[in-house]
């Protein structure tokens, strides 16, 4: 299916089912899209977080229910999918800068958010610095957390300070590796790849590894082994001080590239960050890529 239809197909979905507990998952399932790529490219081509959408338009909703004045705000809480009033009250003021009863007094202060409508420019993505290839099923090791998608961008940059910090500082000041745990990271260059994988059973998680390629040790306590089944992967090269020039190629990807080329999409629930274990990931010549599992249409 074309990104642009795919997106689409999400909002229309969200659109129809509002009001539902989690309509997110029920989006990427008419998508046709793991929930993990839905996400993040309705993150990147939006700029809204889908449960930010979804709540953004409830409120423009309530607030003109709030106007009507035919509901009070507690059956407009629970309708909304709020707990309480107070926490109804709360974000309502928050999104329109008054309260339900307030707005209702002064309607010019509704604040408006419509259904987005997606028009994509496509911009030479086709140029971008990429390679497809075939690779056999291939493991990795690593620290594996669970994370929310709504949350991820801000906690899993903390999970990389946390092990950096834990285990790889006492190394790169000259600690030498002793126990099974360092011999891994050593050894197994274990930091090298960022790995998401939309497997969990929990709707709106998934899993992240900080990871490197496992040479078949024994699996220290704390590490994870992650087998990736044998699939094309476009590998999209990055260059430049980290995290800028990795964001904007992962912009790219997803506002140029999956829209504007013929030939692929994606196949599966899984994306690799790469990185080079330099340790200046400031440098501008500093390397690193963007690896997704794909298919030919």
């Amino acid at each position: 299916m074309e990104w642009t239809e795919t997106l689409k197909r999400a909002i229309a979905y969200l659109e129809d089912h509002l009001l539902e507990e989690n309509p997110a998952e029920g989006a990427a399932k008419a998508a046709c899209l793991s929930p993990l790529y839905l996400q993040k490219g309705f993150k990147l081509v939006t700029g809204y977080y889908m449960v930010e959408y979804v709540r953004n338009r409830r409120l423009y909703l309530a607030g003109l229910e709030a106007i009507a004045g035919r509901e009070k705000v507690i059956d407009l809480a629970y309708r909304y999918g709020y707990d309480t009033p107070e926490s109804f009250s709360k974000a309502f003021s928050r999104f329109h800068g008054v309260s339900p009863a307030q707005l209702r007094q002064s309607p010019e202060r509704l604040v408006p958010f419509l259904p987005l409508k997606i028009t994509l420019s496509i911009r030479g993505g086709q140029g971008m610095d990429f390679i497809v290839e075939k690779m056999e099923s291939w493991q990795i090791i690593g620290v594996e957390r669970e994370f929310s998608m709504d949350s991820s961008y801000q906690e899993i940059p903390e999970f990389w300070d946390e092990f950096i910090a834990s285990q790889c500082a006492p190394l790169w000041a000259g600690k030498k590796p002793e126990t099974a745990m360092e011999k891994a990271v050593c050894e197994c260059s274990i930091g090298e790849f960022g790995v998401c994988i939309d497997d969990c059973a929990a709707p709106g998680r998934f899993r992240y590894l900080i990871a490197g390629k496992y040479d078949g040790r024994e699996v220290p306590e704390g590490l994870t082994v992650y087998t990736f089944p044998a699939l094309e992967w476009a590998r999209f090269r990055c260059s430049g001080p980290m995290p800028e020039a990795l964001q904007s190629v992962n912009t790219k990807i997803f506002q140029e590239w999956l829209p504007g080329n013929p030939e692929f999409e994606i196949a599966w629930g899984a994306n690799v960050e790469w990185y080079s274990m330099e340790k200046d990931t400031s440098a501008a010549d500093y390397e690193s890529e963007i690896w997704l599992p794909v298919k030919r249409k």
